[in-house]
């Protein structure tokens, strides 16, 4: 069983997973887009994974969009997301972008793609740059 660490931009909180992910969705849903900024959001799921805060889990806040399961977990510093918890403790989610390893999952599928940013569209035929533009 392999385990993957992971952590916040500015380092305050760090965590490990042990085990393995089940799925990992691209999820194109208005509220994964309000809650990062992004055109998806990426995330990996498993109901056998085990979650353990390294250091900072005093850091950790929890954010339920009222009248949903739209559940967001992130560091009360600088808001990077982290991994929660759902559906009383059987699922772990986890933003793929908050560890600090390669993911060895491919990703699973894109989902919600009839709620897709208008902007969202053959994003992979545009220019791929390596560093910041000049």
């Amino acid at each position: 069983m392999s385990i993957k660490s992971g952590s916040c931009l500015c380092g305050e909180v760090s965590f490990e997973i042990e085990g393995d992910f089940d799925n990992f969705y691209l999820c194109h849903c208005s509220r994964c887009r309000k809650d990062t900024g992004s055109a998806n959001g990426a995330n990996l799921f498993s109901s056998t994974a085990k979650l353990k805060w390294v250091s900072g889990e005093d850091k950790v806040t929890n954010f339920t969009l009222p009248s949903t399961q739209h559940n967001k977990s992130f560091c009360s510093i600088c808001g990077s997301a982290l991994p929660n918890i759902q559906m009383g403790g059987e699922l772990l989610v986890v933003p793929a972008g908050s560890l600090d390893c390669d993911i060895s999952i491919p990703a699973t599928a894109h989902i919600f793609t009839g709620s897709k940013a208008n902007w969202d569209k053959d994003l992979h035929e545009f220019p791929m740059i390596e560093t910041l533009p000049s």
